[in-house]
């Protein structure tokens, strides 16, 4: 066989392996693409409707602010790692100049290192606040 028939022989067979992969792509259904495609699964937050589903629920009451502190704060600010206002110092005496409101809205929205609401990501913004008051209640 000669070159010239073998390379014939080549683009035919590309052109025919092209076509039948195109007519396979055109055969396939919509529906099921949609359906590999989907999500699988959704995140329920508590306060938002989650189309029937009980988000989960919250602990049994309010945390205080010491608790929060503990749990949640003391990993920073017991040793000022990273700038972080050291608890039971001057430092909180000039956070708290700053206002509840400002210092409220750092702690929520996170600040510099610090991430949004600290490291409490199950904490509520009334936790939130009253961790925040009692740092600046630790104020020396």
């Amino acid at each position: 066989m000669s070159k010239f028939a073998a390379k014939a022989i080549s683009a035919l067979f590309a052109v025919a392996l092209g076509f039948l992969a195109t007519s396979a792509i055109a055969n396939t259904d919509n529906d099921a693409i949609a359906e590999r495609i989907a999500k699988v699964g959704s995140v329920c937050v508590e306060g938002d409707d989650c189309g029937g589903a009980a988000a989960p629920a919250a602990a049994a009451g309010a945390r205080s602010g010491s608790e929060v502190y503990t749990a949640s704060c003391s990993a920073c600010h017991a040793s000022g790692v990273l700038d972080a206002p050291k608890f039971g110092t001057s430092d909180w005496a000039d956070r708290g100049a700053k206002g509840m409101e400002t210092l409220l809205n750092s702690a929520l929205n996170g600040f510099n290192a610090m991430p949004p609401r600290g490291t409490c990501g199950t904490c509520s913004d009334e936790e939130i606040k009253a961790a925040v008051q009692y740092m600046v209640d630790s104020a020396k």
